[in-house]
């Protein structure tokens, strides 16, 4: 009797510790589950501690709430250009709704994988083979649109779909590498040509500065040459001038001391034919004159030139008689101020000493040129 009443009592414990792990249940963080009683829905546990009743409650699924990452095999997809590509889909979703992920698809990742391909289809279908692998943003965008407007009803919420990858046939394959070499060297020839092209500008604009550069200073050299020249001849006539000048007053200095020296002498018209008669040799010595004659008429001329300056005497002789002194009506010439810049030789030693010895021989004596030098006139001889 009393091991009977041991054995009621174990099963007693063990129905009762049965009952309550039967009752109680945990759900973790980032999950939900589903409860049914005697078949039929009766709630969404969240997570936290959950009380179920024994034998009548049951968890039918537990669902994942975190966003789930699902890469779908490749699939064959043809495009509008009747080429088959291979298409990876990457499709990143999220249940919203438990009771709808469990009691309105049968198997919701199945579902997204098959409505993903079609949709894939689809959109790839109107696009050629340039376009599906340029436009990947826009593929993406519109797989998205559809998967979360079909999988709303699902309790699903698409988050994102990419393409992870786009595999076109071999035979497109080596078409493209071949386009895509053709077309690197297509750049590669358009961007050495730039850069010889750039080249040749930048050479064109050095050998151009250069040659302005050149022509200027060139320019610069023929306007100092010329400047030079100029101010060269410009000095070269002015000493020119001055000497002439010098001359000129040296030529009339000697001309008014011979004329007052053969006033002060007084000549008779015998004395001017003796020194026309000194003068003619002095007129012979020329290299081209090998003879000389005296005129015929040379007594008329005599003659004539005595008239002209002498008087007849009581005896009939012509002897000359200076005309009378008369003051000077006209003050003497003086230098200008013009003229006296020419002889401005304070800069060049040199010159102003050349230029004082060319003044001393100016001002110095001058012998008459009809006279010999040391000769004086001869005595004038008795009528």
């Amino acid at each position: 009797m009393e091991f009977g009443g041991l054995i009621v009592l174990v099963v007693v414990v063990l129905l009762v510790l049965i009952i309550a792990v039967k009752s109680v249940m945990v759900v973790p963080q980032a999950q939900s589950a589903v409860i049914e009683r005697l078949g039929k829905f009766r709630s969404v546990a969240e997570p936290g501690l959950t009380f179920l009743v024994p034998f009548l409650d049951r968890v039918r699924a537990k669902i994942d709430l975190r966003e789930q990452v699902v890469s779908f095999p490749p699939q064959p997809v043809i495009t509008q250009d009747n080429l088959t590509v291979s298409i990876d889909t990457v499709v990143y979703f999220q249940v919203t709704d438990s009771r709808s992920a469990v009691y309105e698809i049968s198997n919701y990742i199945v579902a997204v994988e098959q409505l993903t391909t079609t949709t894939l289809r689809n959109v790839v279908g109107a696009m050629s083979l340039e376009e599906t692998l340029t436009s990947r943003d826009a593929i993406n965008t519109q797989l998205r649109g559809v998967l979360d407007q079909e999988t709303g009803r699902w309790g699903i919420r698409v988050a994102r779909v990419e393409l992870k990858a786009i595999d076109p046939p071999p035979s497109i394959q080596d078409s493209m590498e071949k386009q895509m070499r053709a077309d690197r060297e297509k750049r590669a020839m358009i961007l050495n040509a730039e850069g010889a092209r750039e080249s040749s500008i930048k050479t064109a604009e050095g050998q151009k500065q250069a040659a302005i550069l050149a022509a200027e200073g060139q320019k610069q050299a023929a306007i100092l040459a010329a400047e030079a020249d100029r101010q060269s001849s410009i000095l070269r006539a002015q000493g020119e001038r001055a000497s002439r000048y010098l001359q000129a007053q040296g030529q009339a200095k000697a001309i008014e001391k011979v004329f007052a020296a053969v006033k002060r002498g007084k000549p008779t018209p015998e004395l001017l034919a003796y020194q026309y008669l000194q003068t003619l040799p002095q007129m012979a010595q020329g290299d081209a004159n090998k003879v000389w004659v005296v005129p015929s008429e040379f007594g008329k001329s005599l003659e004539g030139f005595a008239r002209m300056l002498g008087a007849p005497g009581d005896d009939g002789v012509f002897r000359y008689e200076p005309p009378k002194e008369e003051p000077p009506t006209q003050v003497p010439e003086e230098e200008e101020e013009s003229v006296k810049a020419w002889f401005d030789t304070s800069t060049t030693p040199e010159v102003a000493e050349a230029v004082r010895a060319a003044e001393a021989v100016a001002r110095k004596e001058v012998p008459s040129p009809t006279l010999g030098a040391g000769q004086v006139p001869p005595p004038e001889q008795p009528s």
